[in-house]
């Protein structure tokens, strides 16, 4: 497959960033990226859906879309089903095969921007759901060996929003198919966020796994811009976790701050009231800002530079540590 050459990155990235890379090479299937790793000497970042990243700067190497498509059913019992899913499938598309085939725990997880190869990666999760567990296995392509690995859910060393692919193994593997467990029954989660709520409003009383899908996506919308409308990646901080002696003291002095209490001894603490109370809800700079409605989402109102963007990100994490004595961490990617 031939490489294309100085290509803007700009409709393959959400924030709309127009940055150019080297080279640039869509990957249909394994035995075409293993041809294309064989013979390249460059840089090379992975590229999915392009919604967890933040370009700064040209790219000097080879950009691989991930453009590795299948699910294939793989076993199935009473309770239970498997699905080994191609990295490159959309996220919610997945979520709504799932759904449509009333296979069930990942509704939760709806309307979550990215492709199946990144959620591993990041754990992603949203109103009280983690992919881990539900993930089984990563199978994934070691780029210099070129030798397949099967990572089991161990294997992974799963933390939030993390896993071995962003921290012991970042850069080492492009992650090919992830094989999923999930249920045939549904056990519907309603007790986190204002899902429950949005579930009274629609006038449901015993949701579906369809129902809470469609919740989850209307409060989504409401609070998160469109990408193909406003740029952005989604939220751009992680929640932070700080010491329960630390939340105790934050309580004292900041008796509304949301925060959530976890097993093991610390307490997680919302970014995005830090960075409101921090008066940064809606801000903006000529092109580029917070959104209105979400202070983790950071915006490119057209035209804004990655470096923009960063040094915006920059701010917000000194406001936030002067103020409360948190230092919050970037959840997107920066290249």
């Amino acid at each position: 497959m031939a490489l294309q050459k100085n290509i803007s990155l700009q409709p393959l990235n959400t924030f709309g960033i127009n940055v150019k890379t080297k080279e640039l090479a869509i990957i249909k299937d394994v035995a075409e990226l293993k041809n294309i790793l064989s013979n390249n000497l460059s840089p090379i970042y992975i590229l999915g859906g392009g919604s967890n990243i933040l370009f700064t700067k040209d790219f000097d190497g080879l950009i691989l879309k991930n453009k590795l498509k299948g699910i294939q059913l793989i076993n199935e019992n009473n309770n239970e089903v498997y699905l080994k899913v191609a990295s490159g499938e959309i996220w919610h598309e997945f979520v709504c095969y799932c759904i449509e085939n009333n296979y069930c725990g990942i509704e939760n997880l709806s309307l979550i921007p990215g492709s199946v190869g990144a959620s591993p990666m990041q754990n992603i999760g949203a109103y009280g759901v983690e992919v881990k567990d539900f993930i089984t296995e990563v199978e994934a392509l070691h780029l210099k060996s070129l030798k397949t690995t099967h990572f089991s859910t161990n294997d992974c060393e799963f933390d939030y929003r993390s896993s071995i692919f962003k921290t012991k193994e970042k850069d080492n593997y492009f992650i090919t198919a992830v094989t999923f467990k999930l249920n045939k029954q549904p056990n519907i989660n309603t007790s986190y966020g204002a899902i429950q709520s949005e579930l009274e409003a629609m006038g449901i009383r015993n949701p579906t796994i369809k129902d809470v899908s469609n919740a989850v996506i209307n409060i989504r919308k409401s609070k998160l811009p469109d990408p193909k409308e406003i740029g952005n990646a989604g939220s751009f901080f992680k929640n932070p976790s700080v010491s329960n002696e630390k939340a105790i003291s934050l309580k004292t002095n900041f008796p509304d701050i949301p925060n959530y209490p976890q097993s093991n001894g610390t307490t997680k603490i919302a970014a995005g009231w830090l960075i409101e109370q921090c008066g940064f809800k809606g801000k903006t700079y000529g092109n580029y800002g917070v959104h209105k409605n979400q202070a983790l989402v950071l915006v490119n109102y057209g035209g804004a530079k990655g470096k923009d963007i960063y040094d915006l990100s920059s701010e917000i994490i000194n406001a936030v540590n002067n103020k409360f004595g948190i230092e919050l961490e970037r959840e997107v990617n920066v290249i």
